[in-house]
């Protein structure tokens, strides 16, 4: 079958973990041999690279056109605008995205079917796009789009038409399904498919303790990954320190948090046990991954956190609040422990409980190997088929109609 994969959330030459999870699951979909995909990737519209714009101008260097494992990746731009954009979204997404798919199928592209990722703006577009091309729709709810998001009226109402429209939609854990049959979605036509964890990239190392040297590390080591924003949690981490003498924090990740969290160690006095790494590439934070002796997240929502199950994979336990998708990944002592209570206290007691009876790393990672992406790649091989199976789609030609 022929795919055309639809979100913002993509990696990008200027982005490389951007959306990650969606270019990994898809490249599991695609090594199956039974699909085949293109990618549309909006970037917000920037008039320059200048680097004094910061974060702005590396969208403007985002390349039109890029090839990502084998992948055919196309980055159209939108218009972003300030205040009003979240209710203009869908839009603005379709309309950037019209032109580059029609391209596509007047190049002889004729994919079968729209992959689309997140809910809102990008799945309610992908659904404006779907009735023009006349094609088929299904999108994957991913966290903050369905347990944030529908919060504000019209975005809600936007959800639920898109919900109404898609031929199928997917839910990275049951914990969202369960919320958008609360929104009002028929549950019968929502299909839990888990993330995975690529088991080859994340691994244990032979030579850990030489790699905790390199690194510098001598105490119990607690690790934090995520983007550097209040929803990860990071300060709760940093403030359950004083309560942990004998631990070090390392945080990889970035955000405009990051000066108020080195503010916060520097008052707590605790500034000697926290490094802030910056991004981490994947290669190089898998030797983070195993050098810790555990990964803790503090996240106040979370779809499935698939740092978790990274950090599973090179045996290391994890730590980490009891929130949404989250019980599903840690479901078990080789896993880890929840939090009783997202506070630092809370972070403090769970690592402690977790270095009482910490599980064999070992354990860990064949804990994580339950975790491959066979079962989803094949549910999404099913999901898709049975979508398709008897549809018979014209091929697309021009009109006059806009989304």
């Amino acid at each position: 079958m022929k795919l055309l994969t639809f979100s913002t959330l993509f990696p990008n030459e200027q982005h490389a973990g951007h959306g990650i999870f969606v270019e990994t699951r898809l490249r599991y979909l695609l090594a199956s041999g039974k699909a085949e995909s293109r990618v549309v990737a909006p970037v917000p519209w920037f008039p320059s690279s200048n680097p004094r714009f910061g974060e702005y101008a590396s969208y403007a260097k985002v390349p039109r056109h890029e090839v990502r494992h084998g992948i055919q990746v196309s980055h159209p731009r939108y218009v972003s605008l300030p205040k009003i954009g979240m209710r203009v979204a869908p839009l603005l997404l379709a309309r950037a995205a019209k032109r580059e798919i029609g391209r596509m199928l007047d190049e002889g592209y004729h994919f079968d079917l729209i992959d689309a990722h997140y809910f809102y703006p990008d799945g309610v577009a992908a659904v404006m796009l779907g009735k023009y091309f006349n094609k088929p729709v299904v999108i994957t709810a991913r966290g903050t789009d369905i347990n944030l998001i529908p919060q504000y009226s019209l975005p809600r109402r936007m959800i639920l038409w898109a919900a109404r429209n898609a031929q199928g939609m997917i839910t990275v854990c049951q914990a969202l399904k369960d919320e958008m049959v609360q929104l009002g979605v028929d549950p019968d036509r929502v299909t839990p498919l888990r993330n995975g964890v690529d088991l080859q990239r994340f691994a244990p190392l032979p030579e850990r303790d030489a790699v905790r040297g390199e690194l510098g590390l001598n105490r119990y080591t607690l690790l934090s990954v995520g983007y550097l924003i209040e929803r990860k949690g990071h300060e709760l981490i940093i403030a359950a320190l004083p309560a942990l003498p004998d631990a070090e924090l390392l945080i990889a990740g970035s955000g405009p948090d990051r000066a108020r969290l080195e503010a916060l160690a520097l008052q707590l006095g605790v500034s000697d046990r926290v490094r802030f790494l910056g991004p981490v590439a994947q290669p190089e934070l898998k030797r983070y991954y195993n050098a810790a002796d555990a990964m803790v997240l503090a996240s106040s929502r979370e779809g499935w956190a698939n740092v978790l199950l990274e950090a599973m994979a090179c045996g290391t336990p994890v730590v980490a609040s009891n929130v949404w998708g989250t019980p599903e990944v840690v479901a078990a002592p080789a896993a880890g422990v929840l939090m009783r209570e997202r506070t630092p206290l809370g972070v403090a007691d769970a690592v402690k409980a977790l270095r009482a009876a910490p599980p064999e790393r070992s354990a860990t990672r064949r804990y994580a190997e339950l975790f491959s992406w066979d079962a989803t790649t094949e549910g999404q091989l099913r999901l898709f088929g049975d979508i398709l199976q008897g549809r018979s789609t014209p091929l697309w030609q021009p009109s006059g109609v806009r989304p």
